[in-house]
């Protein structure tokens, strides 16, 4: 029986890969496999992932035909586990000696849906820990007690997939895979679906997840059109939200955290080239008007000057 399926998107991630295989490999159990889904790269990721999965036992290399970014990797790998529960890992991070085995530990003992965890951030050689926004740990909670509260940052807000475990009878109730085609903030829908629908997690306190910062071949770091794909992101968010039993509760954070990102976007404009950056702004205006006048408000009276200032500009 497989306890634990791995599920590693990578995307030229050759330069780092060896250091992603090594950390999984000194956290292998016989019943543990690790899907690598192979997202037709340019370099020689799929040659480095061939050799390196050698020494790693239960590893399978899936390479796609054409490169069809990460929501849509992550989905290959999750249609190939056969484990008990998921995790997932991107092929530019690593893992530290018995995280694997922690994870698996405390979601068996907490008999929850999904578990998250804290994360180390690594910029260069500086390390830095990064707590999941929740401060009751170790305990069964509602999922959606964890989503509010509006002005302040809540687990909604801490979306990496790769920070946690989850029970692969999710699937069965529609939650887990992602909205394929997504090719920036994918993890977005994911995380309010599974709060909203889930009926249980919790948080550990658990930091052995290394998320690499500053990696040139990351999308975070590349401003072309596939960074745009936010607004189709929350758009989604907004449109499930629409049937929700506690929609009036919950619409207030998923704007502010809307035009939280869209600020975010307007003030790093300038890495895109002159017709992305016109794109982003007639896409956020669209997105800006979509929202009731009310709850635009709402939440733009809720972010600092400078946020306020770019959203107000972008929606007139």
């Amino acid at each position: 029986m497989t306890t634990l399926s791995v599920i590693v998107p990578c995307y030229n991630v050759s330069a780092y890969v060896a250091e992603t295989v090594a950390g999984l490999v000194n956290n292998a159990r016989e019943d543990f496999e690790f899907v690598f889904v192979e997202d037709r790269s340019t370099d020689d990721t799929f040659e480095a992932l061939t050799a390196l999965t050698a020494r790693l036992p239960h590893s399978t290399v899936v390479r796609h035909d054409e490169n069809r970014g990460l929501a849509s990797a992550r989905n290959t790998g999750i249609d190939r586990a056969r484990g008990r529960y998921l995790t997932f890992l991107d092929g530019d991070d690593w893992l530290g000696p018995g995280h694997l085995p922690a994870l698996v530990e405390a979601i068996g003992r907490l008999g929850v849906d999904f578990v998250r965890t804290d994360h180390v951030q690594a910029t260069g050689t500086r390390r830095t820990l990064q707590r999941a926004p929740e401060g009751r740990r170790d305990v069964p909670l509602d999922p959606r007690s964890s989503i509010l509260p509006v002005d302040e940052s809540s687990m909604v807000d801490y979306p990496y997939a790769w920070a946690g475990i989850y029970d692969a009878r999710l699937l069965d109730q529609g939650l887990l895979r992602f909205t394929d085609g997504l090719r920036t903030a994918e993890d977005r829908p994911w995380i309010w679906q599974l709060h909203r629908r889930a009926e249980s997690y919790a948080v550990v306190s658990q930091h052995r997840i290394f998320y690499r910062r500053g990696v040139a071949t990351s999308l975070t770091q590349i401003g072309d059109v596939r960074q745009l794909d936010f607004v189709r992101a929350f758009d989604q968010v907004l449109d499930e939200l629409a049937d929700d039993p506690e929609h009036e509760a919950l619409l207030p954070k998923a704007v502010r955290s809307y035009c939280a990102v869209i600020a975010h976007q307007l003030r790093d404009r300038r890495r895109f080239s002159r017709p992305v950056a016109r794109e982003l702004m007639t896409r956020t205006a669209g997105a800006l008007r979509r929202i009731p006048a009310a709850e635009l408000e709402r939440a733009l009276t809720g972010l600092d000057d400078e946020r306020r200032a770019l959203v107000r500009k972008a929606a007139a």
